[in-house]
């Protein structure tokens, strides 16, 4: 018998399978992860554009690894994202590129999503890229909409051909 399978008929019988199997599938999520990262990566180096933002990364944590989640869902992903970012591009054509804009654009990017029933965490760090970047109205397609789109949907993909969860979950 190799030593591996020694190792895990030895955890198997401590009951740390449990701990095993999280790690695996720990390994597939941030190996998923990465490649939805690389791959808005690289289709914006192709098209010359920006197709990824700093919150994707945590945008991913949620979508692969809490799909029941209601910050997870895609009304939340795709809607937390574009009103952060616009909240980020008012408070920016209002204050300008300054610490007081930035603080304004989270703050209103927080209150958007509230209202709209849209929260999702990581759109909330959108006004801060918004205004630091000093970026202009298109931001708001590419990257902001277009790599939320590709979230969401690579999401699907994962969770009904790898994962087995529910995704999106549906209000009963």
């Amino acid at each position: 018998m190799s030593r591996p399978r020694l190792l895990l008929d030895y955890m198997i019988r401590l009951r740390a399978y449990p701990v095993v199997r999280r790690t695996q599938e720990g390994a597939v999520v941030g190996g998923c992860s990465a490649v939805v990262i690389f791959g808005l990566a690289s289709a914006g180096q192709y098209a010359h554009a920006l197709f990824l933002m700093a919150s994707f990364g945590a945008s991913c944590v949620l979508v692969l690894t809490l799909p029941q989640s209601p910050l997870a869902q895609p009304r939340n992903v795709i809607g937390g994202h574009i009103l952060s970012a616009a909240a980020g591009l008012l408070s920016l054509s209002v204050f300008g590129q300054t610490p007081l804009s930035m603080a304004a654009g989270v703050g209103l990017a927080i209150f958007a999503m509230a209202v709209t029933a849209t929260l999702h965490p990581p759109g909330a760090g959108n006004p801060v890229i918004v205004i630091g970047g000093g970026y202009g109205l298109w931001y708001l397609v590419t990257p902001v909409a277009t790599g939320a789109v590709v979230i969401v949907a690579f999401a699907l993909l994962y969770h009904r051909l790898v994962s087995g969860h529910i995704y999106p979950v549906r209000k009963v």
